[in-house]
């Protein structure tokens, strides 16, 4: 039996988003281990493979939770080091706020044992989908909203902003799953300092199950400290200001242009000197 560890990602939605590839892994595994977003979707896995153990259970109130990623990883990586063929399955992309799946890798890989992760349908995927966002429009801007609330950070207010796990905003104890109005004044305070007060921000909410409905809700963002906030809820920030044209680039490239213009018929211009000749 030889020993590997691949981690896949069963996507947001239940049953819709997961690849083939990912499935097969998961079909094929000797042991699965899975962190889903609720019981309905792990018993959904627990169909494809006779067994599926639940990390769910290392999540306790009032724990650390980089204490419960090191007690998930050593779980995963005990049956890898028994010679096991171990799958991972995480809700949405394993990679994107997954440190658990980054980590057990990096340790596999270390250890000489094959270790890769295959994508999945991620809440980033869904949202721009299901909001009518391209990032390719004005930018985008992503950030774990504790790590944006605690660092500096330049924040560009012609580009979407997008702040994930808002639940948990500003929790410096990783032992919390809500915070209160107190800690989100915080936010909206440092929002505020480059978006008005009644700019208009939108609570977002993937689908988990098909009858889901997804949950796009728009408010000013003086409302946001006190709005239903959930663990899996995203703050989405659209642009307030227009794209600013930078003119000491836009003169730089100009005057690259002309001069490969200015080539150009420079070597025509020898071309027909030649055929005269």
């Amino acid at each position: 039996m030889s020993a590997s560890l691949v981690c896949v990602g069963t996507g947001m939605t239940l049953g819709a988003h997961i690849s083939p590839i990912s499935r097969s892994h998961i079909e094929q595994a000797d042991v699965v281990f899975s962190l889903m977003s609720n019981g309905i979707v792990e018993r959904w896995i627990e169909e494809m493979n006779p067994d599926v153990r639940s990390l769910q259970p290392f999540y306790q109130e009032g724990k650390n939770r980089n204490i419960t990623y090191r007690e998930m990883v050593d779980a995963i990586l005990t049956q890898v080091r028994n010679g096991k063929k171990v799958v991972a399955a995480f809700y949405g992309h394993p990679g994107v706020f997954a440190c658990v799946a980054h980590k057990a890798i990096a340790q596999a890989t270390e250890a000489g044992i094959p270790a890769h992760m295959e994508p999945g349908i991620s809440a980033e995927d869904c949202l721009f989908a299901d909001l009518g966002i391209d990032p390719g429009k004005t930018g985008c801007q992503h950030f774990e909203t504790s790590q944006f609330m605690f660092y500096q950070r330049n924040i560009d207010p012609s580009a979407y902003l997008i702040l994930w796990q808002l639940g948990v905003a500003g929790d410096k104890s990783v032992t919390k799953y809500a915070t209160g109005k107190a800690h989100r004044q915080v936010l909206v305070d440092l929002l505020a300092e480059n978006y008005p007060l009644d700019h208009e921000v939108i609570l977002y909410q993937a689908k988990v199950l098909p009858i889901d409905k997804v949950r796009k809700d728009k408010i000013p963002l003086s409302e946001l400290v006190d709005a239903e906030i959930f663990m899996h809820t995203t703050l989405v920030v659209p642009p307030s200001q227009k794209m600013q044209e930078n003119h000491k680039v836009l003169q730089k490239l100009a005057a690259i242009e002309e001069a490969e213009v200015i080539q150009l018929r420079k070597q025509k211009s020898k071309a027909k000197l030649r055929l005269i000749k």
